[in-house]
């Protein structure tokens, strides 16, 4: 490999460790790497580094990470689980307003094809799903905008899926969570990455038999019918 396509390969490390970290400064993310391995940075420095070591050159600035990103981002560094190519975007099916009566609209931050595995505040694009007791319809895929570096970039992101009701990612700090359900969404974050499909398949499960009070009201439900669902799920 030639050394020019060795400082690609880095570059490409570090800029995907960086988008994993949205709520740290790519500037400051570069000065805590130089401060971890020295410069320069190489993929040799980068594959040794380890969490605690990543963690101490940050001298305080990556505290505000959560464990599961800074995890992913240290895998982007050592160049695991990079993909040059995207996968294939699933097919969005045809919707009308009141196709689906009592059905919820889920919003999944997604990188990857059909996957719910982006962070809230660097996906690529939110899969929007219309998910009723009988039926799952993939019904929009949004792209996430470049939003201007003076503008708040999790007040945006709530704003631009702010007709859905649910909000299922891989991870979310406190405060864009706060902001989610401000603009009426529930935040909902997965332990890992899923499958898409999948994961409204169980949420459809919890629409047919006794869903808690508030995704009741969601879906339209009478206050009758809802402590009926209550007493069914105490049963």
């Amino acid at each position: 490999m030639t050394s020019q396509a060795v400082n690609d390969d880095v570059a490409l490390r570090i800029g995907l460790a960086a988008r994993a970290l949205p709520d740290v400064d790519a500037k400051s993310f570069v000065s805590v790497l130089i401060a971890a391995v020295g410069q320069p940075i190489t993929a040799s420095k980068l594959s040794k580094l380890r969490l605690n070591r990543l963690k101490q050159a940050g001298n305080g600035a990556l505290d505000v990470v959560d464990e599961h990103d800074l995890k992913r981002a240290l895998s982007f560094l050592k160049g695991r689980g990079i993909k040059l190519e995207a996968e294939p975007l699933p097919e969005v099916c045809d919707y009308q307003p009141g196709d689906m009566p009592g059905s919820i609209r889920v919003a999944c931050s997604s990188d990857n094809g059909d996957k719910i595995d982006g962070h809230f505040g660097s996906c690529d694009r939110f899969l929007i799903y219309q998910v009723a007791a009988s039926e799952i319809r993939l019904v929009e895929i949004r792209s996430v905008p470049a939003i201007d570096p003076d503008e708040d970039k999790n007040k945006a992101r709530a704003e631009l899926i702010n007709d859905c009701h649910v909000l299922c990612t891989t991870s979310i700090g406190g405060p864009a969570a706060a902001k989610v359900i401000r603009e009426g969404l529930h935040p909902i974050k997965l332990s890992s990455a899923s499958g898409a499909v999948e994961y409204m398949t169980e949420l459809q499960s919890v629409l047919k038999s006794s869903p808690p009070p508030w995704l009741a009201k969601v879906m339209g439900e009478k206050p009758e019918q809802r402590v009926r669902f209550n007493q069914e799920a105490a049963s």
